[in-house]
């Protein structure tokens, strides 16, 4: 009885693997590089690359339940279906799948639609799976250390709607139960779709004000200008990638990110505490800065 993870090094997934580890689990860490990784000791580390078929066949092949995450890349669909495929092929007992809040409603914005697509494939095909629909991660905003210590400055266009941000490790642990429960199912469970979410539904200029206050000195928002904000993030990623964060972006203008009070209510119950606020995350990350 073994649980595959993929995206197993990345953010959620090596706190899914790490969270899954010390609750005694038997995992499979999927990566195209495990060398380069470092598991906590009893999880087994799998060399493939979900492109590969046949490496993704053997790998479900020792799996009786599977952590679906897949990277934004050009070619993340195709992964995720043909993925998908084999586990259903394999009789996979149970599926976990990572897909994105408002996947359904952000129709322009190439990684959402695609896992809105995911989500389809899931429902048709009649797939025992719990749907995640995680909200902008908190964690994103680590990578902003420069132009916020440096430049006083919140980047992030994420505009005056809201935005219920959700801390990665509150996602990581609603994952993993979610996987275990799972697995320790004698049959298959229903289907079912959670939106993982954070307390707090925050505009660009309540979250510089939260730094604001966290630091003592002035940080202000860098606004709404889009256009600006793809030519600056495509300095550092490709162009596809810097025009799809900028429709992202384009989406929490028009409809927001806000969670919905029976969201938060249900991340409380399966947390067994609130969901960690932006404010919490922040001040954690300041002091840790600052250090």
């Amino acid at each position: 009885m073994t649980i595959l993870v993929t995206g197993s090094t990345g953010v959620i997934g090596s706190r899914v693997v790490a969270n899954l580890a010390a609750k005694g689990a038997e995992v499979h860490a999927l990566a195209r590089s495990p060398e380069k990784a470092q598991f906590p000791g009893g999880v087994t580390a799998v060399k493939a690359d979900l492109m590969d078929v046949e490496a993704t066949r053997k790998a479900i092949a020792q799996a009786s339940t599977l952590f679906l995450l897949n990277a934004v890349t050009p070619d993340e669909l195709t992964q995720a279906l043909l993925t998908l495929s084999l586990a259903r092929e394999a009789g996979v007992k149970g599926i976990v799948y990572l897909s994105v809040f408002h996947a359904d409603l952000f129709t322009d914005v190439p990684h959402f639609t695609g896992k809105y697509a995911v989500e389809r494939m899931i429902e048709d095909c009649d797939l025992p799976a719990t749907i995640l629909r995680p909200n902008y991660f908190m964690q994103n905003d680590v990578a902003m250390k420069d132009a916020i210590m440096g430049h006083g400055v919140y980047p992030q266009p994420i505009g005056g709607k809201g935005v219920s941000m959700v801390d990665a490790q509150d996602i990581a642990e609603i994952a993993a139960g979610c996987l275990l429960k799972r697995e320790k199912s004698t049959a298959p469970l229903p289907r079912e779709t959670i939106e993982l979410v954070g307390p707090d539904a925050l505009t660009g200029e309540a979250v510089a004000k939260i730094w604001s206050e966290l630091l003592g000195r002035e940080i202000r928002y860098g606004g709404d200008d889009l256009a600006a904000f793809e030519k600056q993030v495509a300095a550092f990623v490709p162009a596809w990638m810097a025009r799809d964060i900028r429709l992202m972006f384009a989406g929490f203008h028009e409809h927001g990110m806000a969670a919905k009070p029976e969201a938060v209510a249900r991340m409380t119950e399966l947390l067994g505490r609130a969901p960690r606020s932006y404010r919490n995350f922040a001040a954690e990350t300041a002091k840790a800065w600052q250090s």
